[in-house]
């Protein structure tokens, strides 16, 4: 089934136009509803959004679809993605919605939802609720109307939930830390709990007007954050994005850390404890070769699946897996939470800080990372990925590769562009590759 509203997290557009819009967003709330109305007991759904101009009107929008199909709703104000996945398991809710479109812009909105157990949900079950979209509501009697009510003690609820990640004998005392909320769901939560662990916390992108979140700030605006750490003299910078669940480090010299590096981080510290299962690290096909090597050297395996962090989570799940995530700072660590949490990793990064004595850039260097170079083509139309002249340049770059490198082409999910990846250990010839199949595309779009 050809998928109207859902994409590959949620459901994301520019607000007021398309799918995004407060109509739609009631209809979400009275078919999603509707799908997760089992048995008598009276239903609840957590709402939580982001720092967004748009998330009062997407969040009234939903109440309203909630409540008339029968669900009470409770509502948290902005917080992070990860935490209202917390707080929808921990409440024993029976769904939990996030209204955020990430590090997307002000203009963007988007509805992320989870099922009961804190997890994104399946396609089967988006499939369901979209078939329900299409159809009208089951209202329920005005006596079954559903209540709605705003809780104010979820930051504390979250900020204690995640400081258990750190050891009881942890404490940052000493640590200059630089944390960055993109001025956006993170902005009070984020630096309250590194600064209770004990840290001196200098905070930026902590004054969101509805419009301003990712804005020059966070984890994919970096030019900021990597001159106040080193004007700081700070220890290490800590960079999330507007939900909160990628994060970016930098260390005392202004120098950014990515997913990979964090990843190897973490998956080495655990597996000299024992403690890391599956036996390796999920990863996306665009993570580092470097990374791969790395975790061989180990006896660990990098398993890799498509880009996005459902992907992820979805084969850390089928193969028992405790560490995922994407080079692009989603941090997926299943003995602490069900979906990717950027102050989680934060913590754990500013654990191993402590015990290592280390400075961050000696700490967080853990392999050599490749050349890797990612081109994008935008095209107005076919598909040039099946031209005949596309596969035979396609093909000759693979053989060029073999052994020494890796070759990934995928088409955007969200917008025509072809995304074309190479590396492998000579940069030169990286980039002739990828300029190769870069012109055939042109040509062939």
């Amino acid at each position: 089934m050809s998928r109207k509203f859902f994409g590959t997290d949620g459901i994301r557009g520019r607000t007021n136009e398309g799918v995004m819009t407060a109509a739609t967003a009631m209809r979400v709330g009275q078919a999603a509803g509707t799908h997760f109305l089992r048995g008598g007991h009276r239903h609840r759904v957590v709402i939580g959004k982001d720092t967004r101009l748009s998330g009062y009107m997407m969040e009234s929008a939903l109440v309203a679809g909630f409540t008339s199909v029968g669900m009470d709703v409770i509502m948290t104000g902005p917080l992070p993605t990860p935490a209202i996945a917390l707080l929808t398991r921990e409440m024993r809710a029976d769904l939990g919605v996030m209204i955020s479109a990430s590090h997307n812009p002000y203009e963007d909105n988007g509805i992320k939802l989870f099922g009961p157990d804190g997890f994104k949900l399946s396609d089967e079950a988006e499939a369901s609720i979209e078939l329900l979209l299409e159809q009208e509501p089951l209202l329920v009697r005005a006596d079954k109307i559903g209540r709605a009510r705003r809780i104010e003690d979820a930051r504390g609820r979250y900020i204690h939930a995640i400081k258990q990640s750190v050891a009881s004998d942890i404490r940052f005392d000493g640590l200059k830390v630089v944390v960055d909320c993109a001025n956006g769901a993170a902005y009070q939560v984020a630096p309250s709990a590194i600064w209770e662990l004990g840290a001196d916390v200098i905070a930026m992108g902590v004054e969101p007007d509805g419009t301003n979140i990712n804005r020059d700030v966070g984890s994919t605006s970096l030019d900021a954050i990597k001159a106040r750490v080193v004007e700081e003299g700070a220890d290490i910078g800590i960079a999330l994005d507007g939900d909160a669940d990628r994060l970016i480090v930098i260390d005392e010299k202004g120098r950014a850390v990515d997913g990979d590096q964090i990843m190897a981080l973490i998956a080495s510290r655990l597996h000299a404890r024992g403690d890391l299962t599956g036996g390796g690290v999920v990863a996306t096909v665009m993570s580092n070769l470097g990374l791969e090597r790395y975790l061989q050297s180990l006896g660990l395996t990098l398993e890799r699946a498509k880009v996005g962090d459902r992907y992820v989570l979805e084969k850390m799940k089928q193969g028992g897996f405790n560490i995922g995530g994407e080079q692009s700072g989603h941090m997926i660590l299943l003995d602490h939470a069900t979906t990717g949490d950027g102050t989680v990793a934060a913590l754990r990064v500013l654990a191993s800080l402590v015990r290592s004595g280390k400075p961050a850039s000696e700490l967080l260097h853990v392999f050599d990372p490749v050349p890797q170079l990612l081109k994008n083509v935008r095209y107005s139309g076919g598909k040039p990925l099946e031209a005949d002249s596309v596969k035979a340049v396609i093909a000759q770059a693979e053989k060029e590769l073999e052994g020494t490198g890796r070759l990934v082409i995928r088409p955007s999910g969200t917008e025509p562009v072809i995304r074309v990846m190479a590396e492998g250990d000579d940069a030169a010839q990286v980039e002739r590759v990828v300029d190769r199949i870069c012109d055939a595309v042109k040509d062939a779009a």
